[in-house]
């Protein structure tokens, strides 16, 4: 599967949804950037300012994001 939308997924080590998330964008096949928030505060902070929330994960797809991880709004923004 290729995907003209630009994904990032804004997670932690610590996370087990962040890690459900990755591996469900591994297994659909979708390439996406991994930003681990806890070790870099600068885009942790753009996470929460373009979202509103400190929740990960944080999945931002195109110009369209999702905060935890939601299966079905995923699918629907990468047309899965």
């Amino acid at each position: 599967m290729s995907n003209s939308k630009i994904v990032k997924v804004f997670s932690t080590t610590t996370c087990p949804w962040c890690t459900r998330a990755k591996d469900y964008l591994n297994q659909k096949g979708v390439k996406y950037e991994d930003i681990d928030v806890s070790q870099d505060r600068e885009q942790a902070m753009a996470m929460i300012a373009k979202s509103g929330s400190q929740g990960v994960p944080q999945l931002w797809i195109g110009d369209d994001f999702v905060v935890g991880f939601d299966q079905e709004r995923i699918d629907f923004l990468l047309d899965l």
